[in-house]
Formats: structure tokens, sequence, C-alpha cells
């Protein structure tokens, strides 16, 4: 399906427009304060919170939240593409001619002499082309790795899934299922010996290690470990507050009860979800 021309007409003048009031907002005379006080680290949090609030639109269905929250985002890009081009270090058109070349470069089957490739043809093209990238891109003539590119300020159970998945191309990883849990019940049982000693940092060490062992286990069952934890965030949210709402309505002070007794409201909330 292709748009039409009028369409992406309307497209560049409303990013013209966003452009200019991006100027405006970060101009030294007539500017907003607060757009004027912001760096690259100040403003990195909210571009994060906005992918973070893309994606939750995307998982609720709700179209027209998810077009608000899109030009949120797209306004994060404009605002880190003003903030370079004021330092001189590149401008907005910089960053989407960049990319335009690294679309046409990663996809040689539709822009390219490559038309006849398959999917799986064109996935291992594709992780050809990123590591020529990264290795061009090493640092001090270090030597590339293949868990170069892998971002930092990932979250950090999707940045272990990541990880693995680099490393799993070097052959370094588990082909079955059954030697991860019995690395499960190793990193268990290290965690309760942490525990016994009484170093804190130990602990620490060895829930992280449990952790990235949970997240391979997923990786290995094709579940996202990152969406499979967010799906678990919101069943206890909504079990918690149906135990409060019940609670509430028996005009029982939930905080006041005792463990076993809020097990127990939590029993009754699982039972009527089961239809119980």
């Amino acid at each position: 399906m292709t748009v039409k021309a009028d369409r992406v007409q309307e497209a560049a003048e409303a990013f013209r427009e966003l452009a200019r009031i991006m100027a405006k907002l970060r101009d030294p005379d007539s500017g907003c304060p607060w757009d004027l006080e912001q760096d690259f680290s100040t403003i990195a949090p909210y571009t994060i919170e906005e992918a973070y609030e893309v994606a939750d639109a995307i998982e609720r269905s709700d179209m027209g939240e998810l077009r608000d929250e899109l030009g949120d985002l797209l306004f994060q890009v404009m605002f880190h593409s003003r903030m370079a081009e004021e330092q001189g270090a590149f401008a907005l058109a910089d960053v989407v001619g960049a990319i335009n070349d690294k679309m046409i470069r990663r996809h040689p089957h539709v822009f390219g002499a490559d038309a006849e490739r398959s999917a799986h043809e064109q996935t291992v093209a594709w992780e050809e082309v990123k590591a020529a990238e990264r290795a061009s891109k090493a640092k001090d003539g270090a030597p590339p790795s293949a868990l170069d590119g892998v971002a930092r300020a990932l979250p950090a159970l999707l940045r272990a899934e990541k990880l693995q998945k680099r490393a799993a191309r070097t052959g370094f990883d588990w082909t079955e299922t059954p030697p991860i849990f019995d690395k499960l019940d190793e990193e268990i049982a290290e965690v309760k010996d942490a525990i016994a000693s009484g170093d804190a940092d130990a602990v620490e060490d060895e829930i992280g290690d449990l952790l990235f062992v949970v997240a391979n286990l997923a990786r290995r069952l094709s579940v996202d470990p990152e969406q499979a934890l967010r799906k678990a965030n919101a069943k206890f949210e909504r079990r918690f507050k149906a135990m409060e709402q019940i609670a509430a309505s028996e005009a029982v002070a939930f905080a006041a009860l005792t463990l076993d007794e809020q097990e127990a409201y939590w029993q009754r909330v699982k039972r009527a979800e089961r239809g119980l």
C-alpha cells in the first residue's frame, strides 16, 4: 500500500512546523525557561519514558493514545536534535539522513539488486551488515565483540536477553532446557548461601545471577522476559486491588489483617478469576 502524495506533503509540513516550534522553545531570547535549562542528560529520562508510554498504548490497543504518545516521542527526537544543532554537532536533517541511509543499506533486497532474498537470507544479511557497522565504530583499536552495540540504558532484563542472544550467535549457549534448570538450582543455592553469610553485596550479586539465568530460560522457551514480567506486574496489580476492594466492601481494614488473612483474600480473588 502506497501513501498518497498529499498525505506525504501534509506530514512534511507538520514535521517542519514541529521543528519551528522546537527552535522557538529553545530561542535564547524568547524561548521557554524550562526548555532552555535542559541538556541531553536531563532530557534522556523523558525520552525513555515516552518510549515506554508508546509501548503501553500499543499493549492497550488504544490508537488515539498511540497517536499522542508517538508525537511525544517524536518531540524527544526534535529536542535532542535541536540541542545538537546548537552545539554544532549535527542537525535534524542529519538525523533523518542517517536513518534513511541505514535503512537503504540494510535492505538491499528492497532498494538494491538482491530482490530474490528469502526472509531467512535477509535476516542473516541484516546481522552481517550490523556486525560490519559495529566493527566500523570500534574505538581505540579494540577488537570488535559480538556484544558490541547492546545499549546500556536498556532495562536490565531486556538487556540480559539481548546479550544472551548475541552470545548465542557465537555458539555460547545451552541447546536444551534441562541444564538451565540445573543452573537455576545452583543459583538459588548460592543466593541462600549469600543470605546466610550476611554479606549484602554478595546477596545482590547472586540475585543478579539468578535473574540472568531466568532471562536465559525465558529466551530458550521463546518467551519475552520483559513482556512476561509486565504481565505478571499487571496481574499482581489487578489482584491486589481486587483484594482491597473486597475488604473495603466488607468494612475490613486490609492493612490491619495478618498475612494469613490477607492470603485468604488473595485466594478468593484467584478463585473468582477462574470462575470458581
